[in-house]
């Protein structure tokens, strides 16, 4: 084997890594953008959990691109470390696909498709792919494509791999080296520390069965390769919990203990018995689909005979990776904000989605007791609506910077309008709870300086206090469940409480030129009516965004004087039934 074939041989792997990627790609595409989604929600009994793993890992075609993002639902509180390990038993058995997949290259060898050689098989494919990707219109025709043409390079990485190592056959001294992978130790390191170079357990299965074409490869040298390239598919996940809080190590962890136990058990299992009864067929050569055979039959009994003992195996992983006190006082707030699912771009939004809520329900919290400490101040309720502001200004900063993060990656439409959507609605939420802390700040003011309102001002404070909360009840509700009605509902009670406020400003002037109110009172009762009216400017402005961005357009100061002057969504409607309840 001279330096071209090793040259030849490093091209098919690339062929094949990077068409494994492109068909794992598109046929998540054509999957769904919510696969990652479901993965989460649905896992909530072990055997569900198994096979949506197992699933997911089929169309991801990576057991450690599913377990990494295990770590991440388990790392942001989403997901039990007893349901994770049940979707990595799940991914083991689902990452076994790619092998079969690869079969389909040796099918014009193996006389299973005498008709059509494997070069015209991928050539068909390749012209079909193209077509779609070039011709197609809709997004699903164009990810078709991806999966054809990503089979067809896949198809011809192997066909590389194959032809650069088919004159090892020849080569004694490769027969020799062979003969020490069939010790047990040697063939499982070999197939770790080739596994983890390579990052891809996948990647590892093709390029045995490559080797295995050659006709030189035995079951004694593949069997403890192939339970060494199980382990080594462990690493990429241990190097994802870099960072993680304890939950997601020790997830990472049991993804090595699991593989390792199985490969240690398996292989004393298969040695004491062949020592015992001699089963013979240690010298039985390899072919692609026996290969791709071996690696399913042991994922599979991987996960029929650990599973039952999951409970033993997460009893052990909190022993050995305990929880630091720091970690217990650490804010879970920003948890779901995790990087890992930055490649997962639905997942990354669902996850800025509910943290944006999170965010929005701090923001109506904080008004509420800001509102309330007007009637009623506290210094423990001050310092309470301090900490909550101070938290959704760390809201904005975290929540902005990841959806930043995620708009470098490549976005569909729809995933664009949501990431946009969140940014908009962040700076909003951020200024509703400075409003409120503008608010707790008069409170306090006016504690220090024992100022009180009349009978009539504080009746006017209620009415509008009540108006505010309903209006920040429907913009936030119309958000969280991007519900468009009650975004409609929005502008109209918005118009109400700016009236509301002038006529409040109108009443406190009389009251001012009677004599009723002093000028301090005065100045806190407008500081206060400022805050509130800024406070519902904030809930359109999150009304109006929901809307613009639903009709592709951004037009915010041409929508309300449509919507006002047209009279248009039940607007009069709405206007007259707040008018009606709120009346001062």
């Amino acid at each position: 084997m001279d330096i071209s074939n090793i040259i030849t041989l490093l091209g098919g792997i690339a062929l094949f890594l990077f068409g494994m990627g492109l068909m794992g790609d598109g046929l998540k595409k054509v999957a769904g953008s919510q696969m990652e989604i479901i993965l989460f929600r649905l896992s909530g009994t072990p055997l569900k959990a198994l096979l949506l793993g197992a699933g997911a890992t089929a169309v991801i075609q990576s057991s450690s691109a599913t377990s990494v993002m295990v770590v991440g639902f388990v790392n942001s509180g989403m997901m039990t470390t007893r349901q994770a390990l049940s979707v990595i038993h799940g991914a083991l058995i689902g990452t076994s696909i790619t092998g079969w997949i690869i079969c389909l290259s040796y099918l014009g060898e193996s006389g299973l498709a005498s008709l059509l050689s494997t070069s015209t098989i991928a050539a068909v494919f390749a012209v079909i792919g193209i077509a779609m990707r070039m011709i197609g219109k809709k997004p699903q025709q164009k990810h078709m494509g991806d999966i054809l043409l990503g089979f067809t390079v896949l198809m011809y990485g192997m066909q590389s791999m194959s032809g650069a190592v088919s004159p090892l056959k020849e080569s004694q001294e490769f027969i020799s080296l062979l003969t020490t992978f069939s010790h047990p130790l040697v063939g499982i390191l070999v197939g770790a520390v080739f596994t983890a170079i390579l990052q891809s357990a996948s990647a590892a299965v093709g390029i045995l069965q490559a080797l295995s074409a050659t006709g030189a490869i035995s079951f004694s040298v593949a069997y403890p390769i192939i339970l060494g390239i199980a382990v080594g598919a462990s690493v990429p996940v241990l190097l994802s919990s870099i960072g993680a809080k304890v939950d997601g190590r020790r997830t990472a962890f049991l993804y090595l203990f699991v593989e390792a136990v199985a490969a240690v058990l398996f292989a004393a299992l298969y040695y004491a018995i062949d020592a015992i009864v001699g089963l013979g067929i240690g010298g039985r050569i390899m072919d692609p689909f026996s290969i791709a055979a071996v690696n399913t039959a042991f994922r599979v009994a991987t996960a029929m005979v650990l599973m039952p003992f999951n409970r033993r195996f997460i009893a052990a992983a909190e022993k050995l990776i305990r929880i630091s006190q720091s970690e217990v006082n650490e804010n879970a707030a920003f948890a779901r904000l995790d990087e890992r699912f930055l490649t997962h771009p639905e997942l990354a939004l669902e996850q800025s989605r509910l943290t944006v809520n999170d965010m929005a329900s701090a923001a109506v919290e904080n008004f509420r007791a800001s509102a309330a400490l007007v009637k009623n101040y506290s210094a423990e309720g001050f310092a309470a609506i301090e900490r909550r502001e101070n938290l959704v200004d760390e809201f904005e900063d975290k929540i902005g910077t990841y959806l930043v993060k995620l708009n470098i990656r490549e976005l569909s439409e729809k995933q664009n309008e949501n990431a946009s959507k969140f940014l908009t609605t962040i700076s909003d939420f951020e200024r509703i709870s400075d409003h409120a802390m503008n608010t707790a700040e008069v409170a306090q003011k006016m504690n220090e300086k024992k100022i009180t309102f009349s009978g009539d001002a504080l009746r006017e404070i209620d009415v509008l206090v009540s108006a505010v909360e309903e209006i920040l009840t429907l913009s936030v509700e119309a958000f969280e469940n991007d519900d468009l009605d009650k975004a409609y509902a929005v502008e109209p009670l918005e118009e109400r409480i700016d009236e509301l406020c002038d006529e409040m400003k109108l009443h406190h002037v009389s009251r001012l030129q009677s004599g009723i109110c002093t000028l301090d009172q005065g100045f806190a009762f407008n500081d206060l009516i400022t805050n509130f009216e800024r406070v519902a400017d904030h809930c359109s402005n999150l009304a109006v965004a929901m809307i613009e961005l639903n009709r592709d357009d951004f037009d915010t100061h041409g929508y309300i004087l449509n919507l006002k002057e047209l009279h248009a969504h039940r607007f009069d409607e709405y206007y007259d039934k707040y008018s009606e309840k709120y009346k001062i």
